[in-house]
C-alpha cells in the first residue's frame, strides 16, 4: 500500500515538473517574440496659416406687440417695410436677403401677488420676423451692424446680432495643411528617436485630428479631437493636427 502511494507521489511530481518545464518553454518563446517585435512611436504634427473670411452673414429682424394675435401681426407687417428700406439703404439687394417665417407667441409676464407671491400670466402677444443677409462685402456688413444700433436708438423695434464672418473653402484649406502637419510630425518623431539612439522607420498609421479656425492671437491647445470655428473676426488662423505612428529601428 505504502509502495503504491510512493509511486503515485513520484509520478505526480514528474508530471508537475514536465508541466512547469513546458510552461517555461512557452513563456520563453512568447517573451522572445515580444522582444523581437518592432517598436513604434506615436506623435502629433501641427501646421497653421493665416486665412481671411470671404463672406458674411447677418441676422436682423423686427418685432411688435399687440393686445390680440391679429393686432400684433398687423403691427409687425407695418414695421417690416421700414426694415427692408433700411437694408436697401445699406446696399443689400433683395436676392441676398432671406426672409424667415412670421411668428406670433403669447406674451407671458410675471405678476406680483400679495404676501410675496407671484404668478405667470399672459398679456397680449409678441410678433416677430427675422431676416438673414448674406454678402461678400465684409465691410458693408460691419457698417450695417453699426447703423442698426442707431436705428434702434431712434425707436425702431429691431433686433439683430453681430455679423458672422465665414470661410468658404474650408476643405481646401484643411488639405493644404495636412502635408505640412505630416512633415512636422516626422521632425518630432526624429527628435524623439535621436535622443533614444534609434531611427524613424516607415509610417504605420496616420489620422487627422482637430481642425481649427481661430481668431488671431488665440491660444488653443492642440488636441486629437474637437476643433474650433471662430466666426467673429475677418482675419483668422487655420490650424490642423494629425496623429502619426512610426516604426522605430534600433
Amino acid at each position: 500500500m505504502e509502495k503504491g502511494i510512493s509511486r503515485a507521489v513520484i509520478l505526480m511530481g514528474v508530471l508537475l515538473a514536465l508541466g512547469m518545464s513546458s510552461a517555461a518553454f512557452i513563456l520563453g518563446n512568447q517573451a522572445r517574440g515580444i522582444g523581437s517585435g518592432r517598436q513604434s512611436i506615436t506623435v502629433k504634427g501641427l501646421a497653421e496659416k493665416p486665412v481671411k473670411a470671404d463672406h458674411a452673414e447677418w441676422n436682423i429682424g423686427v418685432q411688435a406687440r399687440g393686445q390680440t394675435f391679429a393686432e400684433a401681426l398687423a403691427k409687425l407687417r407695418k414695421e417690416r417695410p421700414l426694415l427692408l428700406e433700411f437694408l436697401a439703404r445699406q446696399g443689400f439687394e433683395k436676392e441676398f436677403i432671406a426672409e424667415m417665417t412670421e411668428s406670433v407667441t403669447p406674451n407671458m409676464v410675471e405678476e406680483e401677488l400679495p404676501n410675496n407671491r407671484s404668478r405667470i400670466v399672459q398679456k397680449g402677444f409678441n410678433a416677430s420676423q427675422g431676416f438673414v443677409v448674406t454678402t461678400k462685402d465684409l465691410a458693408r456688413a460691419s457698417a450695417a451692424a453699426k447703423a442698426a444700433l442707431q436705428l434702434e436708438a431712434e425707436g425702431s423695434p429691431v433686433f439683430y446680432s453681430a455679423p458672422t464672418y465665414l470661410v468658404s473653402d474650408l476643405e481646401e484649406i484643411k488639405m493644404s495643411l495636412i502635408g505640412a502637419a505630416t512633415q512636422n510630425a516626422q521632425k518630432r518623431a526624429e527628435e524623439f528617436a535621436k535622443n533614444g539612439n534609434a531611427k524613424v522607420g516607415s509610417m504605420r498609421s496616420a489620422s487627422q485630428g482637430a481642425f481649427y479656425i481661430l481668431a488671431p492671437g488665440h491660444q488653443q491647445e492642440a488636441t486629437e479631437y474637437g476643433g474650433t470655428y471662430d466666426k467673429t473676426t475677418m482675419d483668422k488662423i487655420a490650424r490642423v493636427v494629425v496623429t502619426i505612428e512610426y516604426n522605430i529601428e534600433k
